[in-house]
């Protein structure tokens, strides 16, 4: 496992990012969600993402037992802060100074540790004053609670913005946490170029689009038992803008490129998002140890030009590059 630095930081992270978004706590049972932590940790993976939000707590509850007697100096863990936990008052929601102090404390007790790594705003806060935000984070960081600072599906423009606030406050603003991956390129023409003038890695979410870039969705056949598609607890709503036969059917045109490459399908999707230099780190997610194992052999693979090339060209006519359709909310839920 091959690590790169996070921004303009001193912070290590692993090129593949275990992740818990839609697994732990709602997918997978405990015990399995525990298999494919330790299954991580015994690939070399030691940096974990995960947000109060996912499953309403319970996966930072979940991840927290699982890592329960690693040593935590190494470990990278990163969570996140934004949407609405608990009972879902008027105040359990946004980046507000209230929501953020509450939000860390809670985190780090279901995560059974004294500080997070990487403490993320999961999304841009139209409500709340910007400036209030990344006061309450830099006091986060000043109290010993968090050591970085990152944010998730933020524009170009509140990544600058919220650039120059972190060097005031003189906090490190280290990451950006957007979805990317071969057919979702929203980031490349505005993010990218906001976040290495400020100084930001992009951690990357979906980078196998929820599965679809693994091949196992067939144009004109039903989703197999068991995947993403049929999940209705939340992996169904977020896959079902890919799952068009023609856009499948184009998917398939990458398993003799996968093949030369000696690659599954997966792990070209995952090599595919590490070529971009401003990328640190893909997060990838599991139901199953084995699939922890696969993924992580894309980490340290250099694909060459022609491969990217050829990449393109199968999946010509369904890639989205609108910087606009970034995922930052137009108001809180």
């Amino acid at each position: 496992m091959k690590y790169r630095y996070l921004g303009n930081s001193g912070l290590k992270v692993t090129e593949i990012i275990y992740g818990n978004w839609l697994t732990h706590g709602s997918q997978v049972e405990n015990d399995a969600a525990t298999a494919c932590v330790r299954a991580a940790l015994d690939a070399g993976i030691t940096s974990f993402d995960t947000a109060d939000v996912y499953a309403n707590t319970v996966a930072e509850e979940v991840l927290g037992e699982a890592l329960k007697g690693e040593r935590r100096e190494s470990l990278e863990i990163l969570t996140k802060v934004y949407w609405p936990v608990g009972p879902k008052g008027a105040n359990d929601v946004g980046l507000s100074r209230k929501h953020i102090m509450e939000g860390i404390n809670g985190s780090l007790k279901r995560l059974q540790t004294d500080y997070v790594d990487v403490y993320q705003a999961h999304r841009y806060d139209v409500e709340t004053p910007l400036e209030e935000t990344m006061v309450a984070f830099a006091d986060v960081v000043r109290q010993g609670k968090a050591h970085y600072i990152g944010v998730s599906e933020w524009r170009a423009e509140q990544i600058r913005e919220a650039a120059r606030y972190a060097k005031e406050l003189r906090i490190p603003l280290v990451s950006s946490q957007p979805q990317y991956n071969m057919l979702w390129r929203v980031i490349e023409d505005e993010v990218i170029p906001a976040s290495q003038e400020a100084g930001l890695s992009q951690i990357v979410w979906s980078p196998v689009a929820q599965g679809v870039l693994t091949g196992k969705y067939l144009p004109g056949q039903g989703a197999p038992e068991g995947s993403r598609a049929t999940d209705t607890k939340g992996g169904q709503r977020m896959i079902e803008r890919w799952m068009r036969d023609d856009l499948l059917a184009a998917v398939q045109n990458l398993k003799p490129i996968a093949h030369e490459m000696d690659l599954t399908m997966a792990q070209l999707a995952v090599a595919w998002v590490l070529q971009n230099e401003n990328v640190a780190a893909a997060i990838v997610g599991a139901s199953r140890p084995e699939q922890v194992e696969e993924n992580v052999k894309a980490s340290g693979v250099k694909l060459p030009d022609d491969v990217l090339a050829r990449i393109d060209e199968a999946l010509d006519g369904f890639i989205e590059r609108d910087p606009a359709k970034t995922e930052a909310p137009a108001q809180r839920p």
